[in-house]
């Protein structure tokens, strides 16, 4: 394998810079748990106001943040509709249903959003055979959907749906910052119709560890008692909240770059044999590939080209632009992946 190597596994590789560690360093702290912790209720401040919501909650992870914000909005035996892609259904472990004791039901939606048509069709109707459908789960950007940022007249439109019968609505927006960079436009326009969100700080933005989910008052308290309860009350929490409240200062407009750097890549393989570039409507970080040769095959090419991607199916590979990828490396990469992906 070559010495320099170019990382493009995922955005959760990136490393806090100097200035986010001299933040971290002089960070003001107190016992999160209590609510003393002043960086970590700034955070949560901050991130509410952005998002268009009355009150956030710091937690460990999106994997944590999706699971508080499932339980604090069903009861065991509901039903929470999904996209089959979605990252509850595939990288979560069946936290839903292990924690939560709800059932998830997957739908095959175009981009990861159904149509209001569609939704309404999986709704349950008052059955004692059926469980109760109790809440919907968007997530935006879509990973294993290419990156796809959707848009909030498509969100809003599905949402309508689930409010009328009833649904809450969840928006998985670990990518969030990187939709609304793609679709130019507000964060807190694309959740509004949502009544919880969840963030990450530790992909595009930079931070080392930490999300956040907001919402009404009401149902951020119950959030929080899940995180508790679910070991994830941290103390001193500050020193990571200010990771990630200079990664909101610092890291969110530079996101285009990214964007820009994946499409380095796409311009670099659609012509390429053998390989199908599946980009979605509004791309945005995530280059998608399927490949004729075995992705494993593909994927050991790549590195001993210099080149690390993912394996996301027998057939499928990922590329993920991030802050730790400059544009001159996402060039260097995108003529390695193309020298690589040609040669059989």
């Amino acid at each position: 394998m070559p010495t320099n190597v170019i990382d493009l596994r995922s955005d959760t590789l990136t490393l806090p810079d100097a200035g986010m560690r001299a933040a971290m360093a002089d960070a003001e702290l107190g016992d999160d748990v209590w609510g003393e912790d002043p960086t970590v209720n700034r955070l949560e401040a901050e991130i509410a106001a952005r998002l268009g919501k009355d009150a956030a909650v710091f937690v460990p992870s999106g994997t944590m943040g999706n699971l508080t914000a499932v339980a604090a909005q069903t009861r065991p035996g509901d039903e929470v509709i999904a996209d089959a892609q979605a990252h509850v259904v595939f990288y979560e472990a069946a936290g839903s249903a292990v924690v939560a004791g709800v059932q998830l039901r997957t739908l095959d939606a175009d981009e990861g959003v159904p149509s209001p048509e569609q939704l309404a069709g999986a709704v349950r109707g008052d059955d004692i055979h059926s469980p109760v459908s109790r809440l919907w789960c968007v997530e935006n950007t879509h990973n294993r959907r290419g990156g796809a940022a959707i848009d909030a007249e498509r969100i809003n439109a599905c949402a309508a749906v689930a409010h009328e019968r009833g649904l809450r609505v969840h928006c998985d927006g670990a990518r969030l910052f990187n939709a609304a960079m793609a679709l130019e436009c507000a964060p807190a326009e694309l959740v509004r119709a949502c009544d919880t969100v969840s963030v990450c700080f530790s992909k595009g933005l930079g931070a080392p560890v930490g999300s956040a989910v907001a919402g009404d008052s009401a149902v951020i308290g119950e959030v929080r008692r899940w995180r508790k309860r679910l070991g994830g009350g941290m103390r001193q929490a500050g020193v990571l909240a200010a990771a990630a409240l200079y990664a909101l200062e610092h890291n969110v407009e530079r996101l285009a770059e990214d964007h820009a750097n994946a499409a380095v890549i796409v311009a670099a393989l659609q012509d390429c044999p053998d390989v199908e570039v599946r980009r979605p409507s509004v791309p945005t970080n995530i280059v998608m590939l399927a490949v004729k040769d075995g992705a494993v095959d593909v994927a050991r090419r790549a590195a001993a080209a210099g080149v690390l991607i993912t394996v996301m199916g027998e057939r499928e590979v990922r590329c993920v632009t991030h802050l730790g990828v400059s544009g001159a490396e996402a060039r260097g990469a995108a003529d390695a992946l193309r020298a690589a992906l040609s040669r059989r």
